[in-house]
């Protein structure tokens, strides 16, 4: 499913990820573990194919780093559900139209996408406001809305960077809960984390980076 074999990446101000080399298989669940600056975020994006390795191969799915075309990293992207420490919803539209935005891009039928949409909140938990926006919900809340825009396309891999970051611990363990739920029901999950506390003892593999090297697998 997911393939690093020597990869290396260098920001232009020096800091990235260094000769990794990991494999995740369908159906995985795996933390990813490190401080702040550690490479966590790159190496998401290197798998989202945001940023392109300077020497090593990504694979993903069917795609390969060393055969990638741009042209081809939508399609690359319409399996992968990204979540974010920061929620990167939008504020002028509503929960559920936040929700259905992938849909919309993707083109789905004006019929099916109130259907999916419904689907996603119920599974994520999310209770009624359908139609409040951003600004008039809790961390926890903003949370399970973009967990729901995650899944709403039925990705194959959801990539969560630093989910629980701005949440307090009831709702950090909860988000956990409903990721694993998620991966119950055959996706796969890698989710970056500084909080050890937060992943320890429950029995998922943890990858360990450190200065942009990986130390466990």
């Amino acid at each position: 499913m997911i393939e690093f074999q020597n990869v290396s990446y260098t920001h232009n101000k020096g800091k990235g990820v260094n000769n990794l080399s990991f494999k995740i298989e369908d159906g995985d669940f795996v933390f990813l573990i490190g401080p702040t600056g550690s490479g966590k975020t790159t190496l998401m994006r290197l798998i989202y194919f945001d940023l392109l390795c300077n020497s090593g191969t990504v694979k993903v799915d069917t795609f390969n780093s060393e055969s990638m075309r741009i042209k081809n990293i939508p399609q690359l992207r319409r399996n992968i559900g990204m979540v974010f420490q920061d929620y990167h919803l939008l504020e002028d539209r509503d929960v559920f139209n936040n929700v259905a935005l992938p849909l919309h891009v993707m083109g789905y039928s004006s019929q099916e996408i109130p259907y999916r949409v419904e689907e996603a909140l119920d599974l994520v938990g999310f209770e009624g406001k359908r139609s409040h926006y951003p600004n008039e919900l809790s961390g926890g809340e903003k949370q399970r809305v973009t967990l729901a825009r995650a899944i709403v396309k039925d990705p194959d891999i959801i990539l969560a960077d630093e989910p629980t970051g701005n949440l307090d611990p009831v709702a950090a363990f909860e988000l956990v809960q409903l990721l694993e739920t998620i991966n119950n029901n055959g996706t796969t999950i890698l989710m970056a984390s500084h909080n050890y506390n937060l992943i320890k003892g429950r029995g998922r593999r943890i990858l360990e980076l450190k200065d942009g090297s990986l130390r466990g697998s």
